[in-house]
């Protein structure tokens, strides 16, 4: 009865271990699901995106403020989700409608002096003190003329009343004109000032708003730039593992080919070789040498 053999080719043992061992833990690490425990989660994996911080909000704040917008509501993220009911006032108009105030017929009283009536009282009450004195010095030149009590006389002191009457008015004129004047100054002067607070507003506006969103831009990098790092620390954690598994396979690659290997022949389906297979055997191998040598 024939016999079949099959021939089998196996490396190292150890080299086989060290298979079975790799394709064991890179089982396991294929295994393990993000979020498991130990293992980093998908949005720790994944990308993320830093928030809007307040410098960026407040900088949004005043821009709105400047169109004449209402209160900014932010989302959990920082980003702008509404805006709330404004005046629709521009930044500027408070100051255009002060400088109105400061103009027209009557803008001058809003700087008179509040001392000023006490000031005229003050000198008309010494006018009329010194008025007074002069009057003795009339009646004793009427006396000393020979004219006192007579027409002359009365004619005098009515001169001087009215000569005194007239210098007061004047006095108390020249006061309020002064008063008046310098007024109607600062009243100019407090529109001119609030008209180019109107014109230079916008533009310090403008300055304020972009020094606070530089710095709320800054602080967004900075803060993106640790989410970032974040995640690649978690996706090297993650990758860790693997990548030593990775240099574990490469290893044993590497060692396979200069390793020799071992080939063992098994019969297969066999039963023990009769006594005619083993003259027809012999037959042919004492035929096969005579041919060879010839016998």
């Amino acid at each position: 009865m024939a016999t079949d053999y099959t021939q089998t080719t196996r490396r190292a043992p150890f080299l086989e271990a060290a298979q079975e061992n790799y394709i064991d833990l890179l089982t396991q690490q294929v295994g393990r699901a993000p979020g498991s425990t130990g293992v980093p989660t998908l949005g720790e994996l994944g990308p993320q995106v830093a928030g809007q911080n307040v410098l960026t909000q407040a900088a949004q704040q005043q821009a709105a403020s400047q169109a004449g917008l209402g209160q900014l509501t932010f989302g959990a993220e920082g980003q702008v989700t509404g805006v709330g009911q404004g005046t629709g006032v521009s930044g500027y108009q408070p100051y255009l409608t002060q400088a109105g105030q400061y103009s027209g017929p009557q803008a001058y009283q809003q700087f008179m002096s509040p001392y000023q009536q006490d000031i005229i009282d003050t000198t008309l009450a010494e006018f009329d003190v010194q008025t007074a004195q002069g009057v003795p010095q009339l009646a004793a030149n009427a006396i000393t003329a020979g004219a006192y009590g007579g027409g002359r006389d009365a004619i005098a002191n009515a001169q001087y009343a009215s000569d005194a009457a007239r210098n007061r008015a004047q006095l108390q004129a020249s006061m309020l004109g002064q008063g008046f004047t310098q007024a109607n100054q600062l009243a100019n002067q407090g529109f001119e000032q609030q008209r180019q607070l109107a014109s230079l507003q916008p533009s310090l506006a403008q300055s304020s708003v972009q020094q606070l969103g530089a710095a709320g831009t800054g602080n967004l990098a900075y803060q993106q730039a640790l989410l970032d790092a974040q995640q690649q620390q978690a996706q090297l954690a993650y990758n860790e593992p693997l990548s030593r598994i990775q240099a574990f396979g490469s290893g044993i690659a590497g060692q396979a080919g200069g390793v020799p290997t071992t080939t063992t022949n098994t019969g297969m389906g066999g039963g023990t070789v009769g006594p005619l297979s083993q003259a027809l055997s012999a037959g042919l191998s004492a035929y096969g040498l005579g041919s060879i040598f010839g016998n």
